[in-house]
């Protein structure tokens, strides 16, 4: 009878695919240990790894370094960890779990549930940084744009007419429909700014907005701003919608150098601009407006 794996391989069973080649295949496990805990495993069913001719266990190896990269360019994390227990399938295979701390890599662990727009998300994100991968998962959205692959532009004008530029057209995507909730509503705006020279300070960052100033100026760090947007269910209850905030703020920390969010103004509305690093030099991120009474 055919293990589980080779479903996958046939196309009988479904899979979360990030990347594959003529022997190998790799996947997200659906009953992961942290979100991006990866399968990679030959298509060949063979049952103990080290059955395996030392020339298909080391291509097996040498694929696995390059998923490995994906998902430590996709996750974040302090290191990939590498398991191999082989006892759960009786299909070869290797686990590549992103680790900050070594309980990470506990198998003894609760496994975690991931929502399915999350998982495709994480498959597309690592599938789009896996050094000359094939994602061959055809129901995961688009990939992001890899820093490899982003055509630069000599473009220095605001976003409303930077739209050659790849940083901007992602964040485009990545921001349409999205709106932020505080006491009032208010819609994520891309925006796209010459960075001046030298350090952001609070000066250069107001004349650079268009701000008076004498406005006040406060930064806070992009994964405390958008904490209640990234919760689970986010503010509206809507764990789709949140997935969409943790998809904008892992680009923006993770493609962009840098990233700070601005809060300008007193209230009871205040401006907030959140901006990184593009790798061509410019400022890129999103604008909206925080109101509070």
């Amino acid at each position: 009878m055919a293990s589980i794996f080779s479903r996958i391989v046939s196309g009988e069973l479904p899979a979360y695919k990030v990347a594959e080649d003529d022997q190998h295949l790799a996947f997200l496990d659906i009953t992961p240990l942290v979100e991006g805990h990866t399968l990679v495993i030959p298509k060949r069913e063979v049952d103990y790894i080290f059955d395996m001719p030392a020339e298909e266990l080391a291509a097996l190896h040498l694929f696995a370094q390059r998923v490995a990269k994906g998902v430590a360019a996709a996750v974040p994390c302090r290191r990939i960890g590498v398991a191999v227990i082989g006892l759960e399938v009786p299909h070869a295979h290797i686990h590549l779990i992103p680790m900050n701390k070594v309980a990470d890599m506990n198998f003894a662990n609760p496994k975690i549930k991931v929502a399915e727009d999350r998982m495709k998300e994480l498959a597309a994100a690592i599938a789009a940084k896996v050094p000359g991968a094939t994602n061959g998962n055809p129901s995961a959205p688009a990939p992001l744009d890899s820093k490899g692959s982003r055509e630069t532009t000599e473009a220095n004008e605001p976003a409303t007419t930077a739209a050659a530029d790849g940083s901007v057209a992602q964040l485009q995507q990545l921001t349409k429909g999205l709106v932020f909730m505080s006491e009032s509503e208010a819609p994520l705006e891309p925006v796209s700014y010459a960075a001046p020279a030298g350090e952001l300070t609070d000066a250069a960052a107001l004349k650079l907005l268009g701000e008076p100033t004498d406005a006040k100026v406060e930064t806070q760090e992009l994964t405390l701003f958008l904490r209640n947007h990234t919760a689970d269910n986010g503010v509206l209850g809507d764990p789709a919608q949140a997935n969409r905030f943790k998809a904008l703020q892992m680009f923006m920390k993770q493609d962009l150098q840098d990233t700070k969010v601005y809060r300008i103004g007193t209230g009871p509305q205040v401006k907030v601009y959140a901006l990184g690093k593009t790798e061509d030099g410019k400022l890129a991120g999103f604008k909206t407006v925080l109101t509070e009474t």
